[in-house]
């Protein structure tokens, strides 16, 4: 068994750094709490505009099933209302700074392209974007998804 001698000053001034980390113990647990609770309200609102996109598409899906033969004008109407979908579900990306990669160049950024096929075009330089495939999004400088493209090749012995 070991016995510590401390002055008073220095047992005064550890219980004062003992009372200083349990304050700063009882902080920190409460500002743990306050973003738990904050990272829920986020992701609960998140849950909430995404269901309301599944509505959407459910509901013309059902109209689908219901109506195997959908009059024209439903036809007429289904580009404006798929479009209507999509852009609820990009103000929902971009209202969380999910935004959709913007090229800047016919040529392939590949910080922010992903080349997933070639074709054959004698028309343009090699190695220039032909077809955006599917659209990349990036969170702030970050690229979260890139951008896969097409890109031209020339035909061998064309160089």
């Amino acid at each position: 068994m070991f016995n510590f001698i401390l002055s008073k000053k220095k047992r005064d001034l550890s219980i004062q750094k003992f009372g200083n980390l349990q304050k700063e113990n009882v902080l920190l647990q409460q500002s743990l709490r306050e973003q738990q609770t904050q990272t829920t309200a986020d992701t609960e609102d998140l849950f909430l505009e995404m269901l309301e996109i599944g509505d959407a598409l459910e509901a013309l899906l059902d109209y689908l099933e219901q109506n195997p033969d959908p009059s024209p004008e439903f036809i007429q109407r289904l580009p404006q209302s798929v479009g209507a979908v999509n852009r609820k579900f990009l103000s929902v990306l971009k209202k969380r700074q999910i935004l959709p990669i913007e090229l800047q160049s016919i040529q392939p950024d590949f910080n922010l392209c992903r080349v997933v096929d070639r074709e054959v075009r004698n028309d343009m330089p090699d190695q220039t974007i032909t077809k955006i495939v599917r659209r990349g999004f990036s969170l702030g400088e970050k690229t979260l998804r890139p951008t896969e493209v097409i890109t031209s090749k020339l035909e061998v012995g064309e160089l």
